[in-house]
């Protein structure tokens, strides 16, 4: 693998940590400050908000100046994320809190275009290779990330998390610091066709594989952060946990989402992209089917460790399977329409799960994600389907000729 596809590893790993941070800390803190507990997962879903907002502006700044420039932006982001936080923790302003969790979503939009600029760093056939390779960053972020929330989560603390927030400051600006200094914009291919060049957005769209890769990462990621939001407040506040056993449940499922990255890339060419979804979408059955059966510890983590394996297949199959689906002149706008459908959906599941976990209890809760499945094992059908038709009629033809 090219240098910069090592330097976006080791940039993902501290750059990253702002998601498992808040995920870890977002909705205990939440409760603390909240005016009423059905908001005490607001800020968790806020920080999807701010990556839907950014993605835009993110991948059109990239467009015109290049990936470096926006790259250095986005921690920038995380660190004044992280200062933020630690006015919230100091004043005790929930708003304030809401406005950090917004800040750092922003710079995670910038952290999920690394991918992206893996796969351009290398031949097409090591694409999802290249993708999956930088996701494995995630898996320092993983542990990391709890790790410093919980600097400042002590019952001794006149201001708890305040530690926190300035940890993940700091760790953003060592992100900083690894893109400044090490990654190479020598290469990057910025603007090569005018902006807003190739076909209309309506055409790239008629292809079924276009709204499969969409699909599989948008309801991937909306099913993992619907059901991992709700998590550490089910823990705590229902099924009677404290809090390290919900941290090591949450450590170890990010690790769970991201480990599989060590493999992913070569499934993709080994067993193909439809397998690997359709993997996917069991694991996830097995983590609905397990955790609606218990409340003990063991039930939920092995629900969360199904849930990270199955969001690691259907992000990476459908990352892989995108660029399929567009001409390289109109990469940055699919791109963008791709993570703004993404995060969109996962914003809005992570925003709901509070309320919902108050109405349903856990168990209902996970048997919401059920529909979702079944859609997009629909839109892989409707995809196969399609794809083998032209095949068919060229057998057909190639038969009446004989």
């Amino acid at each position: 693998m090219p240098m910069n596809v090592w330097i976006l590893v080791a940039a993902q790993a501290l750059a990253m940590c702002t998601a498992p941070f808040i995920v870890f800390i977002g909705s205990i803190q939440g409760r603390l400050l909240a005016p009423a507990a059905e908001y005490a997962t607001l800020p968790v879903g806020l920080v999807v908000v701010g990556t839907v907002l950014a993605i835009k502006p993110a991948t059109w700044l990239m467009e015109r100046v290049g990936r470096k420039r926006v790259m250095l932006l986005g921690a920038v982001m995380g660190i004044v994320a992280g200062v933020l936080g630690a006015l919230a923790s100091w004043s005790g302003l929930f708003s304030l809190l809401c406005l950090a969790a917004v800040v750092g979503g922003t710079g995670l939009a910038v952290v999920h275009q690394y991918r992206f600029a893996a796969m351009e760093s290398v031949p097409s056939a090591m694409a999802g290779s290249a993708a999956a390779r930088v996701l494995l960053g995630g898996l320092v972020a993983a542990w990391l990330g709890p790790e410093v929330a919980g600097l400042g989560s002590g019952a001794a603390e006149q201001h708890p998390f305040l530690i926190s927030w300035v940890g993940l400051a700091v760790v953003q600006g060592g992100a900083l610091l690894i893109l400044g200094v090490g990654y190479r914009a020598r290469g990057e291919r910025v603007q090569e066709a005018r902006p807003g060049g190739g076909r209309p957005l309506r055409e790239i769209l008629a292809n079924p594989l276009v709204w499969v890769a969409i699909s599989g990462a948008a309801i991937g990621y909306a099913v993992m952060s619907f059901i991992m939001t709700a998590t550490p407040l089910s823990m705590t506040e229902m099924a009677g946990h404290d809090l390290d056993d919900a941290k090591r449940v949450i450590q170890l499922h990010i690790m769970a989402m991201y480990l599989p990255s060590l493999i992913s890339g070569w499934l993709t060419r080994v067993v193909g992209i439809p397998l690997m979804m359709a993997a996917g979408l069991l694991a996830y059955l097995g983590c609905i089917v397990l955790a609606a059966s218990g409340i003990s510890f063991h039930h939920y983590l092995s629900a969360l460790l199904l849930l990270g394996i199955g969001w690691n297949f259907l992000f990476v199959g459908g990352t892989t399977l995108l660029p399929g689906g567009y001409r390289d002149s109109e990469r940055f706008r699919v791109q963008g329409l791709n993570d703004i459908m993404v995060f969109g959906a996962q914003a809005t599941a992570a925003l709901s799960a509070g309320a919902i976990l108050s109405w349903l209890g856990w168990g209902g809760l996970v048997m919401v994600a059920v529909p979702f499945l079944i859609l997009h094992g629909l839109l892989m059908g409707i995809w196969l389907l399609r794809d083998r038709a032209p095949d068919a009629v060229e057998a057909g033809k190639s038969d009446g000729a004989a």
